[in-house]
């Protein structure tokens, strides 16, 4: 039962996100739902819980967007099993720090057309903490 609150406390936060919500850090549930989702768990920053109701860190699994395990050095849109958007096909993009901090500062403005409704991290350090997460994961 805890989980499902946790995973719903998740949700809920990346659904405010998404729409223009608030900036504000991901509630403290929050992290121990990125925790008991990564992995090695209690790797995944605070900041990764607006990533987590949508990607997956596990190999092969694909939700409402794609698995982001081992995606750093990965060339984007190349996931098997996931159907991009024609322009990030389109974008010839390879996932590196600079790739994926520009992206997650603002997907929509990066790739006009991207699937990816997120409207971005403006604090350069918590995209960081992503990034570096991220990096982990392969």
């Amino acid at each position: 039962m805890l989980t499902l609150r946790l995973t719903l406390a998740a949700i809920m936060t990346l659904a405010l996100a998404a729409c223009g919500g608030s900036n504000e850090p991901a509630p403290q549930e929050t992290s121990a739902t990125v925790a008991e989702a990564s992995p090695a768990a209690g790797q995944a920053p605070a900041a990764f819980g607006q990533c987590v109701s949508c990607h997956a860190v596990k190999p092969g699994l694909n939700g409402v967007g794609p698995t982001v395990f081992g995606v750093f050095g990965r060339k984007a849109a190349s996931e098997p099993g996931y159907a991009y958007s024609e322009p990030l096909k389109a974008a010839n993009l390879t996932w590196d720090e600079a790739t994926l901090d520009k992206w997650l500062t603002g997907p929509l403005q990066m790739v006009p057309g991207t699937k990816m409704v997120f409207p971005g991290m403006p604090d350069a350090a918590r995209r960081k903490e992503v990034i570096d997460y991220l990096k982990t994961l392969k």
